[in-house]
């Protein structure tokens, strides 16, 4: 599964995000690429195909929860 997140108006760096989905990715899950303009940024995440696509949207939904930044996201999900 393939997860596009687009911040807009992101009080944070987007490092600090990007470190944060990290640690509550699994092993084989990965952040293939970033990007930032035209105040937004993005961040793409490349999630196993073994793992529930739910149960993995509500972590990186959780991990956006913690530092506060859930609100400043849109997700974009393909396979």
């Amino acid at each position: 599964m393939f997860v596009e997140i687009v911040f807009t108006g992101l009080p944070i760096d987007r490092d600090e995000v990007e470190d944060a989905l990290e640690a509550v990715l699994g092993p084989d899950d990965d952040i293939t690429g970033a990007g930032i303009g035209m105040g937004r940024c993005h961040l793409d995440v490349e999630i196993e195909a073994s793992l529930d696509p739910g149960l993995a949207l509500d972590r990186l939904r959780a991990a956006l929860a913690e530092l506060g930044v859930e609100a400043c996201a849109t997700f974009n999900v393909s396979d």
